[in-house]
């Protein structure tokens, strides 16, 4: 990981953005030595791929069902 600071950030945004989306190089933006932030590569997320979490949920019930008019009153 490259470290620049906040000057050369703005002054060669174009050129690091080169080298990020070429090299995969990551950079880390430093004022007065400190990080503030990352530059790292877009990672393109498979859609086919589940989620952790939203894939273990299930619903016990059909969403798209019409209620029955007993439901209707019940949720008035």
């Amino acid at each position: 990981m490259k470290c620049v600071n906040i000057h050369e950030a703005k002054t060669k945004l174009s050129a690091i953005l080169v080298e990020i989306e070429q090299k995969g190089e990551q950079f880390l933006i430093c004022r007065n030595g400190k990080p503030i932030a990352e530059l790292v590569p877009h990672e393109k997320h498979s859609r086919l791929t589940q989620h952790p979490v939203l894939k273990d949920i299930e619903i016990g019930y059909n969403p798209i069902e019409e209620l029955t008019a007993e439901e209707w009153e019940d949720a008035e």
